[in-house]
């Protein structure tokens, strides 16, 4: 249903929803005590002399961990042609300014983006002065927008995506969403069905541009590729490692387990949750249910009795795909959408998901034709592949080569929509 709404009726509807946003913040803090630390950024507020001033100023928008890892050779290829900017990344989760912190150090610029009121909105326009502000994937943000094209900023939505169900949530909103997206220089969508949504919506055909998604440039951690392969080869048995998984969905992974010991009794199973959060109630789990786990956060061995690894850390999502025989991508056996089955492909392990892939339906596509990747319906289906897989090597390699010439086939973003800065840079010159 069409729903209208303007920006005004937005902006009140913002500042009445305020108190919810705050309250859950406290209550994520209660878990995770890093949500109770710089509030005042979430309201653009800073200490003096926080942003560099002195140089034209570009702003980065990634809204969490997977678009910061996008965002990560994009940023780095700007910063070589624009030595002269000043940089800075700004993220809306904890988890995706940690990452921020220790990929890119004092080479960046980094704070929270504030809430979208336009009193915070403003303050954080005139504290970091961006001439240039990109957007990672498809955080559309009202006020953001306005103020900014308000102050002359050229705006560009780069490695966008729009499934289906957000193109329908954004349609509710046909009016405001239009007028969003006429604020935007340019727009790069990652696939062709992605550019139809935006069209659809109102995106004008001169600001479209279709290029492909940057994730499958994403760069590889050598230490921990080299980290991954070692403890493979150390432990010399079948890994299995279900990455992101979301809450509901490691009961089903266990499940398949369980069968799969049955004919595997020496499988690893690492298993890495989807949300920091939930690493304490994912142990008390596993634990409940009598498996032998060490926990990656300890720093314990991982012995010939253990079945199971927590993956309870950050950013290190490249050094458990790397110790793979096979992976698994959570987030597609319950209906959330999978999360990104470019990280297993890039490391050229073959990948298996449940059917819930609206998240990355054009990527599974290509997975999926090309032989790098099966789909599976539910947890038994889900060990008898892996089954079957695990007891044939031969399809294994040809997976994993189907991946690696997948990821390969398909790089070049990152270079394209670097071009499409530097072109919104030059244009008023």
């Amino acid at each position: 249903m069409f729903r209208p709404v303007n920006r005004s009726i937005y902006t009140l509807i913002y500042y009445l929803a305020l108190p919810l946003i705050f309250f859950r913040m406290w209550w994520r803090s209660l878990k995770d005590s890093r949500y109770r630390q710089r509030w005042l950024e979430r309201l653009a507020f800073y200490p003096a002399d926080s942003f560099d001033n002195n140089k034209p100023a570009i702003v980065f928008h990634a809204v969490s961990v997977g678009e910061v890892h996008a965002a990560v050779p994009l940023i780095r290829a700007c910063q070589l042609a624009l030595p002269e900017w000043t940089f800075t990344l700004t993220t809306t989760t904890v988890t995706g300014s940690a990452r921020v912190k220790e990929i890119f150090g004092d080479s960046v610029q980094h704070c929270y983006m504030p809430y979208d009121s336009p009193g915070a909105v403003k303050r954080f326009l005139r504290a970091i002065k961006p001439e240039i502000l990109v957007i990672m994937e498809t955080e559309l943000w009202p006020n953001l927008l306005f103020y900014s094209k308000q102050r002359s900023c050229k705006l560009l939505l780069l490695n966008a995506r729009l499934s289906k169900k957000s193109f329908l949530n954004y349609q509710k909103y046909a009016s405001l969403t239009a007028k969003m997206l006429l604020s935007f220089d340019a727009v790069a969508a990652q696939f062709e069905q992605d550019a139809l949504h935006f069209r659809q919506l109102g995106l004008p055909e001169k600001t479209l541009h279709t290029s492909g998604t940057m994730k499958f440039d994403q760069e590889i951690d050598q230490q921990q590729l080299d980290a991954g392969l070692a403890m493979k080869q150390e432990l010399q048995r079948p890994i299995l490692v279900a990455g992101s998984t979301r809450e509901g969905e490691e009961e089903k992974v266990l499940a398949a387990f369980d069968i799969l010991l049955k004919v595997l009794p020496e499988l690893l199973l690492i298993l890495v949750p989807r949300h920091p959060d939930r690493f304490t109630d994912v142990a008390k789990l596993l634990i409940s249910r009598g498996y032998h786990i060490v926990r990656r956060s300890r720093g314990e061995k991982v012995s010939s009795d253990k079945q199971i690894l927590l993956g309870d850390s950050l950013g290190e999502m490249q050094f458990y795909y790397a110790s793979a025989d096979l992976a698994f991508v959570g987030g597609s056996l319950v209906d959330t959408g999978c999360q990104n089955i470019i990280e297993p492909a890039v490391l050229g392990v073959p990948v298996l998901t449940g059917p819930s892939l609206f998240n990355f339906q054009a990527v599974s596509e290509l997975l999926l034709e090309s032989g790098a990747m099966q789909v599976v319906a539910n947890e038994k289906e889900l060990a008898e592949k892996l089954r079957l897989l695990f007891q044939d090597k031969a399809l294994r390699q040809s997976m994993a080569e189907a991946a690696s010439a997948t990821v390969a086939k398909n790089r070049g973003a990152t270079e394209k929509q670097k071009q499409l800065i530097l072109q919104a840079i030059h244009s008023d010159q």
